[in-house]
């Protein structure tokens, strides 16, 4: 139950933000968007017609034709979505107004879209429309459903073009690009680390000194050489950022023909990271 709800006011949170993005600044300065938001913008450009009304109507028509293609769970938290979004989208209506600079609105609609999104998915729902319509094409026509998603999303943005001009259409795509990364970092977490992967000859030493000297356990893996078919160990630690510079030390110390291969990681979970070292007695 505690999860439900959790879930739910994420939804609500996520509406909330996702709707300031579009009416403080989306609209106010005549930017585009994907999806059925964007083809309600462009409605609401040429008629005037609200996009809380138009994105409700649509998104409750495409659901109503695709739901067989959601689960249970995946179709409640859409309509709550759904629901919620044009209720804020009502709420928030023309409280927005024109800035100066459009490329300082197309940021700020960029990071409030992306956090209302990012916020939504993570929570297990969609925002409906072109999640449904990729379903379908997927469903019925093989595509794939992330190129599917961005080929409808670009679609609308490349329409919007004969309605808000060129340079607002290429504002548009910048405020996307960021609201794309913003939702990222919501659903794979902000704290990113380093994974280090170390293939050494001096390979316990090295380990030895990052247990005795960082405090970070090691994982060992045996391998071997696809050529030389000669057996050698593979370090795998997992890293804050701030520590990165320490194990490039101990290696280059240990082994100056170690080979060192490092990359990011977000959303690390589990003893020594979200909840502290146990003690072993």
């Amino acid at each position: 139950m505690k999860s439900y709800i959790k879930e739910f006011i994420l939804i609500i949170v996520g509406s909330f933000f996702f709707s300031l993005g579009v009416n403080c600044f989306a609209i106010p300065n005549e930017l585009g968007e994907g999806g059925v938001t964007g083809i309600s913008m462009i409605l609401y450009y040429l008629f005037s017609w609200s996009p809380s009304y138009t994105n409700f109507i649509m998104n409750g028509i495409l659901l109503v034709i695709g739901y067989k293609l959601l689960n249970k769970r995946v179709t409640l938290y859409t309509v709550f979505c759904i629901v919620f979004t044009s209720v804020f989208l009502h709420m928030t209506e023309g409280l927005g107004s024109p800035v100066k600079d459009t490329i300082l609105a197309s940021v700020f609609a960029g990071i409030f879209i992306g956090i209302g999104l990012g916020l939504v998915l993570r929570s297990g729902g969609t925002t409906g429309g072109s999640t449904i319509l990729a379903r379908m094409a997927n469903q019925y026509l093989g595509w794939s459903i992330s190129g599917s998603m961005l080929g409808f999303d670009l679609l609308v943005v490349l329409s919007s073009y004969f309605v808000i001009g060129a340079q607002n259409t290429m504002y548009t795509v910048i405020s996307i690009y960021i609201s794309t990364k913003v939702l990222d970092y919501i659903i794979e977490g902000f704290d990113t680390r380093k994974a280090v992967t170390i293939i050494s000859q001096q390979a316990d030493e090295i380990a030895k000194k990052v247990n005795d000297d960082m405090d970070r356990g090691v994982t060992v893996f045996s391998a071997h050489g696809s050529y030389t078919k000669e057996s050698k160990e593979i370090l795998y630690v997992v890293i804050n950022k701030q520590e990165l510079f320490e194990i490039k030390k101990i290696v280059h110390r240990i082994d100056e023909k170690a080979f060192v291969v490092i990359h990011d990681v977000r959303d690390v979970f589990g003893e020594g990271f979200t909840f502290p070292k146990t003690e072993v007695s």
